[in-house]
């Protein structure tokens, strides 16, 4: 238990009924999410608050609620589920702006939902592709990276900025063979680009996305199937790019036309190869570094936008690795640990 002494008392006004209400949420959820992230007590009159607890802590709640009321103020709606993603952020980088965060707006769903990044690291990437031809976006599962990829080529796609929107995938996942799945060739390869469909009928809606499914305005196909091509006018995202080998990713790479960017996701902790073939994204991250027009951007469980308990599965399994990878030439396959955000 805390004693009493440590404890402190912090009183924070804010200035808008409307914008208190934003802040503390439908009955007061935004608050009983930032006592629980936090760690304080809040007690609510009006749009006075008392923030007690540990004196760091009090500082990242004052913190975090002044700036959750400048995005409400700017029209963000404020979720609980936002609480965690600003609590990390700020944590990380006590200094951060999340008015420049969040309200980057990427995309509108047809669901109306504004599309944004929830993280330094995710504000990083957006800009990446923005800025450069092509973009690898490598970290653990749940971090965004095909997601906000998608909605970026939706984006360029109704802007016009491109013609086509072009997913693909590699068909290795988990050890399974297509050969031991029912069905034709199309139904074998099509679990293995579920994830990417689900990502444009979340964008688009599932009847818009059929339709330009059906044009060929979008295309989602099997990396073996880009082989011999040039991509112009196009947006190209490259997905779970762990499981291409090293001539696969060259293949990949050198498809690109003019008028056309590329995006290559991928999480080098998840290879599903055989043990002797290499990774074509860990052998990509030395052989193009420092490429001008090239960018890398890198992710880590405190960009997961998950279910909570999936920061702490890749926390546990992280640290299991560590543990694995000290006892010696047993360990399976090494994970290359990136350096922080860079552009090229």
């Amino acid at each position: 238990m805390t004693p009493l002494r440590d404890i402190t008392h912090e009183e924070l006004e804010l200035p808008e009924n409307d914008i208190a209400r934003q802040v503390y949420g439908d009955l007061n959820r935004n608050l009983a999410a930032i006592e629980r992230t936090v760690g304080v007590s809040i007690g609510v009159r009006g749009t006075s608050l008392t923030i007690s607890g540990l004196a760091h802590e009090v500082s990242l709640a004052r913190t975090l609620i002044s700036q959750l009321a400048e995005l409400a103020r700017g029209g963000y709606p404020v979720f609980p589920q936002d609480i965690a993603y600003a609590v990390r952020t700020l944590e990380r980088s006590p200094k951060a702006d999340l008015k420049a965060i969040f309200l980057d707006e990427v995309y509108i769903t047809a669901k109306k939902r504004v599309v944004s990044p929830k993280s330094l690291n995710q504000k990083a990437y957006i800009d990446n592709i923005r800025q450069h031809d092509i973009v690898f976006g490598i970290g653990p599962a749940g971090t965004g990276k095909t997601y906000l990829a998608v909605a970026m080529a939706v984006a360029s796609l109704m802007t016009g900025k491109v013609r086509t929107i072009i997913l693909t995938r590699p068909a290795v996942e988990a050890g399974e063979k297509l050969g031991f799945l029912p069905g034709d060739m199309a139904q074998k390869i099509n679990p293995y680009l579920r994830p990417l469909y689900d990502a444009l009928y979340d964008m688009l809606g599932r009847g818009k996305a059929q339709e330009l499914i059906e044009r060929g305005t979008i295309e989602i196909a099997p990396l073996a199937f880009m082989r011999g091509r040039t991509l112009s006018s196009a947006f190209v995202i490259l997905d779970e790019a762990q499981n291409t080998t090293p001539e696969q990713m060259k293949m990949f790479l050198t498809r690109l036309g003019f008028n056309s960017q590329a995006v290559i996701t991928g999480d080098i902790t998840q290879v599903d190869l055989p043990d002797e073939q290499r990774s074509g994204l860990v052998h990509a991250q030395r052989v193009l570094e420092g490429i001008e027009g090239i960018a890398f951007s890198y992710f880590d469980d405190t960009d997961v936008v998950r279910h909570h308990l999936v920061q702490k599965i890749i926390q546990a399994y992280e640290a299991h690795g560590r543990k694995q990878r000290g006892r010696g030439p047993k360990a399976r396959r090494p994970a290359v640990r990136p350096p922080q955000v860079q552009n090229h």
